[in-house]
């Protein structure tokens, strides 16, 4: 819309045909007549006024933002391209992708993050370290304290965190253990973090034994048993 009518004036002289169709080349696919009509009135309704030469200084900055975003847009998915590119010929490639919540671009960033060499972390537990989900334990005398760890890796850890919420949307067993964490009070990061340390541990053993993941394999443990 910005970039078809950059300034005030040019936005209330769109019409109906015009608006729809910047809203289909924008993705819309829903309430796009609704949403067009919405947008027209918008634009014709009485508006607080710039001079005209300062209406159009920002409709030149409008446009010229507008078409940065437009060619970073396009940059990004060339990028996305040549990732999926070479992340799909890894060997490993497949296990990221079967883990719900990852697809190529997060999958290849926590691939990227953690490394490939299949000897780096001997256990479960070094790879949460190093992705600083594991909860770290404080004891002073009688006083014991259970914390975040803060030396990490951050661009891993902020990956995680994207992974654990996506999991949430796409595996019972995750939403089920966020749900249970959340219900014993812990905050929305917390519950995420304690997820994102449990979905490492079932990556780190489907590398180890070179398999897909298995939703009930994963998460059976935790099912409760018939009477």
């Amino acid at each position: 819309m910005l970039g078809r009518a950059p300034t005030p004036e040019q936005g209330a002289h769109l019409d109906l045909p015009a608006i729809q169709s910047a809203l289909k080349r924008g993705g819309r696919q829903r309430n796009i007549a609704a949403r067009a009509r919405q947008i027209r009135a918008a634009l014709r309704s009485e508006q607080l006024a710039a001079p005209a030469p300062v209406a159009a200084a920002f409709g030149a900055t409008t446009h010229a933002a507008v078409g940065i975003i437009f060619e970073l847009n396009r940059q990004i998915t060339e990028l996305e391209t040549e990732l999926a590119t070479h992340f799909e010929t890894h060997p490993d490639a497949d296990i990221y992708l079967s883990l719900p919540g990852l697809g190529v671009v997060l999958g290849a960033r926590v691939l990227g993050e953690f490394g490939d060499d299949p000897n780096r972390y001997t256990t479960a537990k070094s790879r949460k370290n190093y992705a600083g989900t594991s909860p770290l334990t404080v004891a002073s005398g009688k006083k014991r304290a259970v914390l975040a760890r803060h030396v990490r890796n951050r661009r891993l850890h902020d990956a995680i965190d994207q992974w654990a919420l996506g999991a949430i949307n796409n595996s019972p067993g995750a939403r089920a253990l966020y749900d249970q964490h959340r219900a014993a009070g812990d905050l929305h990061h917390q519950a995420l973090r304690a997820l994102g340390n449990r979905l490492i541990g079932i990556l780190h053993g489907c590398l180890r034994h070179h398999t897909l993941y298995s939703e009930q394999t994963a998460w059976a443990h935790r099912q409760p048993t018939a009477a």
